[in-house]
């Protein structure tokens, strides 16, 4: 038996790219690029999941060409001839499986310094200069009193470089023959901490209403769609929670959400990837519609879920307590879908436990499970 009609596997056209169905696997930091280099190994990774039958593959966050972008040497970067060789193999590879690709830019911000030790003379990029309001986060103790310490605002010339290494990554990723861009713009990070008033205290054109304080992360998607034309999609991540606090929100009603990602939209967004840690819970009182459903409502565009698909506890759950017990919600997801509640879904977990995923699902096989010890460490 099979589920050739589920929603799922409906192909999906945005822009210039056609996908043969709506499963995306999600992107997460393997940390498996020496000197930010994506070696064979990496494309051999990306070209599984492609074989699998994955519909999108977003890569792991990629760093831009900026000092403070990112700060694990590990972590892939979309500069320098030799990481751009890399990812061109990787794409190749991706392609002569018959899979679509696109790399995931990323800009820590204010949480530079969360995965390595960095160098001290470098200024991490903070709108306002403060790391955010701290509340429950699984960072030690001892890297949230250090990063508490304020640092110098983002200037007009820190504003307008970090808008031009979004749009030259960008540019450098269609002439590779990514299928299109994402953009990492939740989980506290840079483009998340305009957003968030904890993070953002402005009184300038960049801060302050919720109009003022989507201008950074619009003018980032608008440089990145001049740089990369008309016809490759562009997919922006957002969420609600932030990594200083996985309380906090941008939004505290739909009109708040309207206003900010209807921003990112009219710069040139044409997917909004709503992060969340389970995708069915409800955004907002008194509807059940998730964040994604939110999104799609208040602006229009397509948009994709994700959080804990097939998996019973959220990746944070999961780090404190080290399980992950499978949990087969596959008929809720495919629920919301038929209902237009969201166009895509990215699974992350899953895909790491098993790179045919896409064609598991298919099948109507039972689900993976996800072993943290084996998998998450692991390019397999």
């Amino acid at each position: 038996m099979t589920r050739q009609d589920s929603p799922l596997f409906r192909p999906l056209t945005i822009r210039s790219v056609r996908l043969s169905n709506r499963i995306v696997m999600s992107p997460m930091t393997r940390s498996h690029s020496p000197g930010g280099v994506p070696g064979r190994d990496v494309a051999a990774y990306y070209r599984r999941r492609a074989e699998g039958g994955t519909g999108l593959i977003v890569t792991e966050g990629v760093a831009i060409d900026h000092p403070s972008a990112v700060d694990n040497p590990r972590v892939p970067r979309i500069y320098g001839d030799d990481a751009v060789e890399g990812w061109a193999h990787v794409v190749d590879e991706v392609h002569r499986a018959g899979g679509r690709i696109v790399p995931q830019l990323w800009h820590v911000g204010p949480l530079w310094g969360a995965m390595s030790p960095v160098d001290p003379a470098i200024r991490p990029m903070r709108p306002s200069g403060v790391w955010g309001e701290p509340g429950a986060t699984s960072y030690p103790d001892e890297y949230v009193s250090r990063a508490l310490e304020p640092t110098a605002p983002m200037t007009e010339d820190d504003i307008a470089e970090v808008v031009d290494a979004y749009a030259e990554a960008a540019r450098v990723a269609a002439e590779i023959g990514f299928d299109g861009v994402a953009v990492h713009g939740g989980h506290g990070y840079l483009l998340d901490s305009f957003l968030w008033s904890g993070t953002n205290r402005r009184d300038d054109r960049w801060g302050g209403d919720l109009e003022r304080r989507s201008r950074f992360p619009a003018a980032v998607v608008a440089a990145i769609r001049s740089a990369i034309g008309t016809e490759p999609p562009v997919f922006y991540r957002f969420s609600q929670h932030k990594q200083q606090n996985y309380t906090a929100r941008i939004a505290d009603t739909p009109e708040e959400l309207g206003v900010l990602l209807g921003a990112l939209v009219d710069a040139g967004v044409d997917v909004l990837d709503a992060s969340i840690r389970r995708f069915d819970v409800p955004a907002f009182e008194g509807s059940e519609l998730g964040l994604a459903g939110w999104a799609k409502k208040t602006t229009g565009a397509l948009t994709g879920a994700v959080g804990s698909v097939g998996i019973g506890k959220s990746l944070r759950e999961s780090r404190l307590d080290g399980s992950a017990p499978t949990l087969d919600n596959i008929a809720e997801l495919e629920r919301r879908m038929s209902a237009g509640e969201f166009d895509l879904v990215s699974i992350g977990r899953l895909h790491l436990a098993d790179p045919a995923l896409a064609t598991r699902l298919l099948r109507g096989d039972p689900l993976p499970r996800f072993d943290r010890a084996v998998h998450e460490g692991r390019l397999t």
